[in-house]
């Protein structure tokens, strides 16, 4: 057991002289900056997408690898869609994280950005897709309007807050 997997690890304050405030944030594009200097060591940028949490207690974006935490700056969403993976009607995506979900389809939406979004971890977040990704989407895409994608015979709209409020 960590100490990261009690409530209380989230309240207590940070080291003498430090605080929990850091520099670390990552774009809209899923980089990752410190400093505002990009992060290339392969294995810190590995593990980074493996600690974003939310604060139980205000809800902030944090880093956490059970034994220390400090809030991060996310510009879009802490979590993207890496992969796609199709069988039959069921569609899995593969998330920054190393993690695996059912896509939740009814959540299928586009940003401001013309990127497509979906629900995430049991719908508490967010993802957005990486270009690979929302290239991988590709043979669902229903060419008619409203956007939308088919997979086991059933039509799934990829709602457009922007393009739905011009109509």
């Amino acid at each position: 057991m960590k100490p990261g997997d009690h409530p209380e690890f989230f309240r207590s304050s940070a080291p003498d002289g430090r605080s929990r405030e850091s520099t670390i944030r990552v774009d809209r594009y899923g980089h990752w900056f410190h400093d505002d200097e990009p992060v290339e060591h392969a294995r810190m940028l590995a593990a980074l997408p493996t600690w974003i949490a939310r604060h139980p207690d205000d809800g902030r974006w944090i880093l956490s690898n059970g034994y220390d935490w400090c809030y991060v700056t996310i510009e879009a969403t802490g979590y993207f869609v890496i992969g796609l993976d199709v069988c039959g009607d069921v569609a899995k995506v593969r998330l920054s994280d190393g993690t695996e979900e059912a896509l939740a389809l009814h959540s299928l939406s586009i940003d401001d950005d013309d990127v497509v979004r979906c629900a995430v971890k049991a719908g508490a977040c967010e993802a957005r897709f990486t270009r690979l990704a929302q290239l991988a989407l590709s043979p669902w895409l229903c060419d008619s309007e409203p956007l939308g994608l088919e997979l086991g015979g059933i039509r799934y709209p990829i709602r457009d807050p922007i393009r739905d409020a011009m109509r």
